[in-house]
Parts: structure tokens; sequence; C-alpha cells
């Protein structure tokens, strides 16, 4: 358990960034400066310390290709966040991909939590 408990801080991190683009999206266009900066700033901060916490548990243990597939699968989710909200204009298939890639990101990190708790 305690392995879990150091993705504390980037699960807060992606709650707020959650948080913070609902309330972009229903202030609508044009998007306000500082809500947009902050959406993103959390969310890159997230990401780095989620991957440098990854990386402490990946030395500490032997990694499985389960979890391996997994972890590819959220960082890919992450890096299709960044790419399709970079490229979020009146584009509907980019908005459906930004609002999908969060679900993907929250099954497979919940899937890579219960190996990891699980130890199979």
């Amino acid at each position: 358990m305690d392995t879990l408990s150091a993705f504390r801080l980037p699960a807060l991190g992606f709650l707020l960034t959650v948080a913070f683009g609902f309330w972009l999206s229903r202030l609508g266009k044009p998007y306000n400066g500082l809500l947009f900066n902050a959406h993103k700033l959390i969310a890159l901060g997230a990401v780095i310390l989620a991957g440098l916490r990854t990386n402490d548990v990946l030395k500490t243990s032997e990694p499985q290709t389960l979890l391996m597939v997994l972890i590819i699968l959220i960082g890919l989710c992450a890096l299709t966040l960044f790419v399709s909200g970079a490229f979020l204009r009146d584009y509907q298939i980019v908005k459906f991909i930004h609002n999908l890639a969060p679900v993907a990101l929250v099954l497979a990190a919940a899937l890579a939590a219960y190996w990891v708790v699980a130890k199979p």
C-alpha cells in the first residue's frame, strides 16, 4: 500500500487539472488566460511528478509485462491530452479525444494500481 501512497500528489494534480478543465469549458471561449495556463501547468506538474514516482516504483520492484503495458498506456493518454489540448479549437474529433483520454487514463491507472496491490 506504501507504493500507492506515493501517487497521492499526482492524483490530486490530475483532479485539479480536470476541475480547471471543466471550469474552462463552462466559461466558454475565449478561454480565460489565467485559468488556461493554470490548467496546463498543473497538468504538466502532475505528469512530471507521476513519472518520477513511477520511476521510483520501477526501480524497487521487478516490472511485469502487463504493468509495463499499462504504464505505457497511461503515458500515451497523458501525451494525447497534451497534444489534443494544444489543438482544441472548433474540431469536434479533437474535443472528443480530449474528453475520452482522461477516462482511458483513469481506467489504466486503476488497473495498474490494482496490479501493484494484488501482485499476482
